[in-house]
């Protein structure tokens, strides 16, 4: 008896060792594959726009200022709310006049990260990002000697710039403008994740559900288009390798990439969004029709995988996804400069007022 009972003590920790060895290997082969949220971004900007307490305080007040719009009533804010995970949570953002952009708006956490901005990778850098919403007509339809113009009103906004710009002759201009957004936008990051966790050392930051959701996720093929430290956002990728989505998901009319470059080879290619706070995205794609977690994996199964994924598999990657939710970043509101005489009116559309409105 003492035999059989020290075999079985034997299979046992066998077994349990080659437990650990397997968990050891999906940990390793995650650190390969991803990273963890940095605590500041400002390795991945750089001398090239330096952050510094004058410009982050800039950008902050202008990225809740609606002055930025012709209108006057629209912010950076409004279409990347940062109390709700960085994005407006419609399928399409509404800006000037009432009218709906084309595309679902990303969310601003973490885009720092990302190779390049915009669903079709139009903009190089959150600098350039920023001057493509005060200028687009459906957006804030504003113009950057208008924005000069309000900005140069405002005594408080010209200390400002001057402080955050002492190198710049002209300190308060379109282009600082862009470069104090950027360095307020590369603030606005979510470490701490339970996955950063994980990727750290913390085997048990993961539920047993996230963990085989994970395991799904890298040996299934999500992980080819969504790595790196965005879990997403590092390349250019066809939607519809396998199945092409509906166009209510999918629209024929907006080719992708190909309406950048111009090249047929890019039709229908998008840059992979970000999963980082996926769960408090929706709704999801670029379209911004589908509101359901489960439902947006299940569509990259059959439209990218050909179905690899097995139910169960959807389930517990949906899991794993809400493991990416890290710590939102704490914001105080900030209180801005009032406008002067000299600030210019805002323009905003005339709308026909209903018989008998009152107020």
């Amino acid at each position: 008896m003492k035999a059989v009972h020290s075999l079985t003590a034997a299979a046992l920790l066998g077994l349990g060792s080659g437990a650990v060895a397997a968990e050891d290997a999906m940990l390793e082969r995650a650190q390969m594959l991803f990273e963890p949220i940095p605590q500041s971004a400002a390795d991945h900007i750089g001398d090239r726009n330096p952050i510094t307490p004058e410009k982050v305080e800039l950008g902050k007040m202008l990225f809740f200022d609606p002055r930025l719009s012709a209108s006057q009533t629209i912010s950076c804010n409004t279409c990347h709310n940062v109390g709700m995970g960085g994005d407006d949570n419609i399928p399409s953002s509404v800006g000037h006049d009432w009218q709906r952009g084309p595309r679902n708006s990303p969310t601003i956490f973490n885009a720092v990260f990302n190779v390049a901005q915009f669903w079709d990778g139009r903009a190089e850098d959150l600098t350039e990002q920023a001057k493509g919403p005060i200028q687009a007509g459906v957006e804030m339809n504003n113009t950057p000697s208008n924005l000069e113009a309000t900005l140069n009103s405002i005594d408080e906004y010209v200390g400002a710039f001057a402080a955050a710009f002492p190198e710049s002759e002209n300190a308060v201009s379109f282009d600082n403008t862009a470069k104090a957004l950027e360095v307020y936008q590369a603030t606005l990051i979510t470490p701490d994740s339970p996955f950063d966790q994980y990727l750290k050392g913390d085997t048990d930051a993961l539920t047993d559900q996230q963990l085989a959701g994970l395991d799904a996720f890298m040996n299934k093929g999500c992980v080819a288009c969504h790595n790196g430290v965005n879990v997403g956002g590092q390349g250019y990728y066809p939607f519809g390798v396998i199945n092409r989505p509906g166009a209510d998901i999918l629209p024929e009319a907006d080719r992708g990439r190909a309406q950048v470059t111009e090249t047929a080879a890019d039709e229908y290619v998008f840059r992979s969004p970000s999963l980082r706070n996926v769960e408090l995205t929706a709704p999801y794609f670029h379209s911004g029709n589908v509101w359901s977690l489960r439902e947006a994996v299940s569509i990259m199964n059959d439209a990218q995988l050909n179905s690899l994924l097995t139910e169960e598999d959807v389930d517990n990657v949906t899991a794993f996804l809400r493991s990416l939710t890290g710590k939102q970043p704490e914001v105080e509101y900030p209180v801005l400069p009032i406008s002067t005489d000299e600030t210019p009116m805002p323009d905003i559309p005339d709308y026909p007022r209903p018989t008998g409105a009152e107020g």
